[in-house]
């Protein structure tokens, strides 16, 4: 069931990609009068559809994609209709070639502006965030930083976000990154370099912002916490004395209480309470381990946005994700960020389905994502692609002539072979990574 489900919603979000990107090719070549003679949702074979003026409206065989296929766009095709693509100047022509990446662009805005309206959460530390927890052997830990450390300065980024450290980390796979924190009033320079997480083929430094955590929730099969007195909503202080500043570290310091009664000192309202609880015996990912019986929650404030500044948040987001996505291509050719952090439609099914089943907001915050994705991929200079295109008409347009007709119809048969070793290979590497190691 969870496999159809994902399925569904995996066509859902491609579908409204897809027919995004090629309305903005449609759109742009009618604003210019040119003849478009097919809309092909999918490749292939025609399956069904309808015309719709002198435009054939389809669906196609191959749901994997779409084109929008215009009168003289093919090298060698006449330019004597005046309403030919080729009749066009080039100006016009670049416009079309990056209509379609442009409305994804503003897609992505758009989706992430009405979600930060309805739901906004806001950061307690919106810059140089303090480390809360640190796993043990993680790159962050073996290279010095302490929790309670103030990032202060990463890179050449001063007073960064969480957001702008953990894009840095992630494109940065055993490539040292300088990093400066305050540490009791003063500045300390530690260099950290992240390691490679083998799955995913990004980096990681191993540490979590501090956040202040909240009880959730009570377990269905531990009750020590509830029979010791702890309430919903009770903000976790310390345990053992030591100050929590983040999930995982409440986790560790129960189990590693090793069973023996742990002192917990919680805030609720304006006040801090100590309570003694004795942890218990439960399970989790069917391992044993001491609980007391609580969920945790992130103290994370959610708030609504007016539109001008959820435009301006959207932006802000939508560019660090491009930053992102221009440091993994970069990484990529510098060796420092493995191709296994490419996803393919196998692994976007996965997470489509369950986006979908975590509620509207997820799913739309994934459609956002991945359509920003679709537009700069397509930017690239692959001649198949529209970045291509564009870099082609870029170059005519400086040599004030046309490229010969075998250069262009070489580079496009050499695009073609690439687009599909990077399809053959995302496949690859989502089967991979779904099915595990053998």
């Amino acid at each position: 069931m969870a496999i159809l489900q994902n399925l569904w919603w995996y066509l859902v979000l491609i579908g409204v990609m897809i027919m995004i990107h090629e309305l903005g090719h449609y759109w742009a070549a009618r604003l210019f009068d040119v003849k478009v003679e097919t809309f092909s949702f999918g490749f292939g074979p025609r399956l069904f559809g309808f015309r719709r003026g002198e435009t054939d409206f389809r669906f196609s065989a191959i749901l994997f994609g779409g084109y929008v296929k215009m009168l003289g766009e093919q090298p060698g095709e006449e330019a004597r209709d005046p309403r030919s693509l080729l009749a066009k100047p080039r100006w016009q022509r670049m416009f079309i070639a990056f209509a379609g990446p442009g409305i994804n662009v503003i897609l992505a805005i758009a989706l992430l502006t009405g979600l930060y309206m309805v739901v906004y959460e806001k950061s307690p530390n919106p810059t140089s965030p303090v480390i809360g927890f640190l796993t043990p052997d993680g790159a962050a830990a073996k290279s010095g930083i302490q929790e309670g450390d103030q990032i202060v300065q990463i890179e050449n980024t001063v007073d960064p976000s969480w957001e702008d450290i953990e894009l840095k980390v992630a494109a940065s796979a055993k490539h040292p990154l300088e990093v400066w924190v305050k540490r009791n009033g003063e500045r300390l320079h530690i260099p950290v370099t992240p390691s490679m997480e083998e799955q995913q083929g990004i980096g990681m430094a191993g540490w979590l912002y501090e956040m202040p955590v909240k009880v959730g929730g009570y377990s269905d099969r531990v009750h020590a916490a509830e029979r010791a007195g702890i309430q919903r909503g009770d903000i976790l202080v310390s345990i053992n004395g030591k100050p929590m500043r983040a999930i995982p570290a409440v986790n560790e310091a129960i189990h590693g209480a090793g069973g023996k009664a742990v002192d917990v000192v919680v805030r609720r309202g304006d006040k801090e309470i100590p309570i003694q609880v004795q942890p218990e015996k439960g399970e989790v990912a069917g391992r044993e381990r001491w609980m007391i019986g609580i969920s945790l929650d992130p103290n994370i404030v959610v708030t609504k946005l007016p539109f001008n500044e959820a435009v301006a948040a959207s932006v802000k987001r939508n560019g660090q994700f491009a930053g992102l996505i221009f440091k993994f291509l970069g990484g990529l050719v510098q060796r420092r960020v493995s191709p296994k952090s490419l996803e393919g439609p196998f692994r976007i099914a996965q997470m489509s389905g369950e986006a979908a089943r975590e509620g509207a907001v997820p799913f739309l915050g994934l459609m956002a994502a991945v359509s920003l994705n679709l537009a700069i991929f397509n930017l690239l200079p692959v001649p198949i692609l529209d970045g291509g295109v564009m870099l082609m008409l870029f170059l005519e347009m400086l040599m004030r002539r046309d490229l010969d007709l075998k250069v262009k119809e070489a580079a496009l048969k050499i695009g073609f072979v690439f687009l599909m070793m990077i399809v053959v290979f995302v496949i690859y590497n989502d089967l991979s990574k779904m099915l595990g190691p053998s």
